[in-house]
């Protein structure tokens, strides 16, 4: 009675568990919708469908109201086991095709799903009929596995149901065990497969918990708080990261992406501040852009504002603050970024001191428009681009007992460079 009484405290709504496999449901909807010839995503929102039923369907305001509809005491109880097995078979049949894929069923993985299959509907059908063979007329609505552990039919209807569930989940997590050890996987997937793993590890607890009190009661002992108190919270919290390591897949490359997107709209802003004073107005705000269209409006904005400003970049000139560049220190990406933002930065003052040079010429600035990332990320650091600077502009003596070839730009870099501040308009 203690253990019971203590364990009441850390009671845990079954609704909670539902509320938590419904949102995992309704966040794997649309793609199963959008999907809907893909088995393997009908099968996962299947699997989410029956767990919520099953949460649904064992809470005791719902046992009761079933009962009552029905008209007959514990119909529940074959109900619920049902749901429960189905569950537990859906799950394995889900966890083998899951990762064997359906263009890599062998043969034995087709033998093993129709094995599952045929077992857990024989096991569902001789529930129902050793329900019916029992006589179970008083309504127990938290303790009825306990209650009829010594019924006969009762006893044996108790015993297959928690032994079909155990097989199925022991069988359930040993293969996402293996599965997680499997090298290349991608890591919300890992993390997601490890939720599951210990979701099914603690359905084992729950099966503990009620084989030990059923078993006491045939041994004349009264262990029933393992059933009636310790295991429900277990189950709710195996349902908690089952519905977890459903949703952490998807809902975790689905934050990922956003992220990305939003962290590489969000470090274009130093040159789209630059390329605005440029133009003199920036894009108009949209409410209902999403991130995706706000980082490719950016991007457009920024590879247009340069491309009329080619005319005014001097090539020489990011050409030394390159070397510049490279002679502090700086890694040959760097040093290009670095020089492209030296370049365009004094292409930005030239055009303000002098909009219109009657110049023709267009350099091909086709690399420099792909990089605006990089270069964006340089201006960020406006030290260092300030000594780039001041490091170009400072006279070149080269070392008279250096080799000609090391005195100067390497070739490579020199062209790498010159592609970057060309660009001819179609």
């Amino acid at each position: 009675m203690t253990h019971a009484i203590a364990l009441d405290r850390f009671y845990i709504s079954f609704w909670i568990p539902t509320a938590v496999l419904c949102a995992a449901l309704a966040i794997k909807l649309p793609t199963i919708i959008r999907l809907w010839r893909d088995p393997l995503l009908r099968a996962v929102g299947g699997l989410l469908l029956l767990a919520c039923a099953v949460f649904v369907f064992v809470a005791p305001s719902t046992i009761a109201w079933t009962n009552r509809v029905t008209g007959v005491p514990n119909i529940s109880a074959p109900w619920c086991y049902s749901l429960l097995t189905a569950f537990a078979g859906s799950c394995l049949l889900l966890i083998i095709a899951w990762r064997n894929g359906l263009s890599e069923r062998s043969p034995a993985t087709r033998r093993a799903m129709r094995w599952v299959i045929g077992a857990y509907t024989g096991v569902i059908v001789a529930l129902w009929i050793l329900f019916f063979l029992a006589d179970a007329d008083v309504e127990r609505l938290r303790d009825l596995d306990t209650y009829y552990a010594n019924t006969p039919f009762m006893r044996e209807e108790i015993l297959l149901y928690l032994l079909a569930h155990c097989v199925a989940v022991l069988i359930t997590s040993r293969l996402i065990w293996n599965w997680v050890r499997t090298d290349g996987l991608d890591a919300w997937l890992r993390s997601g497969l490890a939720c599951l793993g210990v979701g099914y590890g603690l359905n084992l607890v729950f099966d503990a918990f009620k084989l030990t009190a059923v078993v006491a009661r045939w041994t004349g002992h009264d262990l029933d708080w393992l059933s009636t108190n310790a295991a429900p919270p277990v189950a709710c919290l195996s349902a908690i990261l089952v519905a977890a390591g459903f949703i952490l897949p998807h809902a975790g490359q689905f934050l990922h992406d956003r992220w990305r997107v939003r962290a590489a709209y969000r470090a274009l802003r130093p040159l789209y501040v630059l390329m605005r004073t440029v133009q003199g107005s920036g894009i108009p705000f949209a409410v209902r852009a999403t991130p995706e269209l706000r980082l490719i409006r950016r991007e457009t904005y920024i590879r247009d504002v340069l491309l009329a400003l080619s005319r005014h970049i001097d090539e020489d000139g990011i050409r030394r603050a390159h070397a510049a560049a490279l002679d502090l220190g700086h890694p040959p990406e760097r040093a290009r970024a670095l020089a492209a933002a030296v370049g365009i930065q004094d292409a930005v003052a030239r055009k303000n001191r002098a909009p219109d040079d009657g110049s023709t010429t267009r350099p091909d600035t086709t690399d420099l428009l792909q990089e605006i990332g990089a270069v964006s990320r340089a201006l960020r650091t406006p030290d260092d681009v300030a000594a780039v600077r001041a490091r170009a502009a400072a006279p070149h003596e080269p070392d008279p007992q250096a080799p000609a070839a090391e005195s100067s730009v390497p070739a490579h870099e020199t062209e790498t460079v010159h592609r970057h501040v060309h660009h001819r308009r179609d």
